[in-house]
């Protein structure tokens, strides 16, 4: 799998975790280069509490378009040190 914004790579995995049609993706697997923390926060009841990531390339910013859970929930446990993304980020396999 791979997620892919402004024809560039910004993870790369063959080990996802597929929840709610989202693939997670090991941090170690995400170009951390392209991700600028943000302060947008959210909450699932049975995931938690989330942090979102900015994608910027070459200079154009893709607002809190990927996020991740720091502390999951026992029934999201698995996703924990992962990264999911959204908003325009193109997720292919190949």
């Amino acid at each position: 799998m791979k997620a892919i914004w402004k024809d560039t790579v910004l993870a790369e995995s063959n080990e996802t975790i597929l929840l709610e049609n989202n693939h997670y993706f090991p941090a170690k697997s995400v170009n951390m280069q392209y991700l600028k923390e943000s302060a947008n926060t959210s909450t699932c009841p049975w995931k938690g509490h989330a942090k979102y990531y900015h994608v910027e390339v070459n200079g154009e910013q893709n607002d809190n378009s990927a996020w991740y859970y720091p502390e999951p929930k026992a029934a999201a446990e698995d996703i924990k040190g992962h990264i999911a993304f959204y908003k325009g980020v193109e997720i292919v396999t190949e």
